[in-house]
């Protein structure tokens, strides 16, 4: 079976980030990743030995691991090379290609990276097993729903202007695929949920400057060109004209999808066998059971 072509452009995604970290990273999504993710981990009652931040764009994620307590050893796989963060072993390198022996980390966390897999079932693979058996991976990542303002009015301009139209913005994952993902990849007790993130913007720029500070412009393999003066603004017009607030400002929607599992152990809470439920669902709900 032949395998697919890549969808983006690793070695584009890589400069682009790289830009936008010198421009100054537009933070204010992984920050509010950040807060959820000690939400997240503090609801997990043990310690992590050794963990690993995997691609997170900034080094936040393994810094505060190393400043919680939660974490013994923090490993940083960084996208792009970076100053080193103090008490962090640091690496660069690919989701998709972890240059670690398996079973060494308790804890492996992401924020804001495997939106940009290629191959996202194999990636997940890969930190299942870089993960000591009782060990949890979470993760966030950009969702289906994400800047589909942005995407239909640029659809619709390059239709109008251009009498065509060329994907401008990236597919993302979708929530309802995840959790199959999950335990395709060897997870038990998957877990996905999604928080929707509105944001708003004096005009339509100000998020295609957001953007590019983010390192999340087209990196497509099958991109067009840049897109034309002309088409650029029919889509500010058209965005203006329909997710304008009455005091103007646009809105931009982005669907931040969390994922989270562990790796199969002995000690973990099993399902039941059929049949061996002790009590009648219809005497805990108060009413009768009928047979058909």
């Amino acid at each position: 079976m032949s395998t697919p072509p890549p969808l983006f452009d690793t070695a584009l995604i890589r400069m682009r980030l790289r830009r936008a970290r010198r421009i100054g990273y537009a933070d204010f999504l992984l920050a509010r990743a950040l807060d959820d993710l000690g939400d997240r981990l503090g609801a997990v009652l043990r310690d992590f030995p050794h963990a690993l931040d995997l691609g997170t764009p900034l080094p936040d994620a393994a810094s505060w691991l190393r400043a919680s307590g939660r974490a013994g050893e923090v490993c940083r796989l960084a996208p792009v090379p970076e100053p080193a963060v103090p008490g962090v072993a640091l690496a660069v390198g690919d989701a998709e290609a972890l240059p670690f022996a398996g079973a060494r980390f308790d804890l492996a966390v992401s924020l804001l990276a495997l939106q940009h897999a290629n191959d996202l079932p194999g990636a997940l693979i890969q930190i299942r097993r870089a993960l000591r058996p009782d060990g949890l991976f979470v993760g966030c990542l950009l969702g289906g729903r994400s800047l589909t303002e942005l995407r239909q009015v640029l659809a619709e301009a390059e239709s109008e202007v251009e009498g065509g139209i060329s994907p401008r913005v990236a597919p993302f994952a979708e929530v309802r695929d995840l959790g199959g993902l999950l335990q395709r990849a060897g997870f038990a007790l998957p877990v996905t949920d999604v928080e929707t993130v509105p944001v708003r913007y004096a005009d339509p720029f100000g998020l295609m400057r957001d953007l590019r500070a983010m390192g999340l412009t087209n990196a497509l393999r099958e991109r067009r060109g840049r897109l034309r003066r002309d088409t650029l603004m029919r889509a500010a017009a058209l965005y203006a004209a329909r997710y304008a607030d009455p005091d103007g400002r646009v809105r931009a929607t982005f669907e931040v999808i969390w994922v989270s599992g562990w790796v199969p152990h002995e000690s973990q809470q099993k399902p039941l066998a059929p049949g061996s439920a002790r009590a009648r669902l219809a005497d805990a709900l108060g009413t009768q059971e009928r047979r058909s």
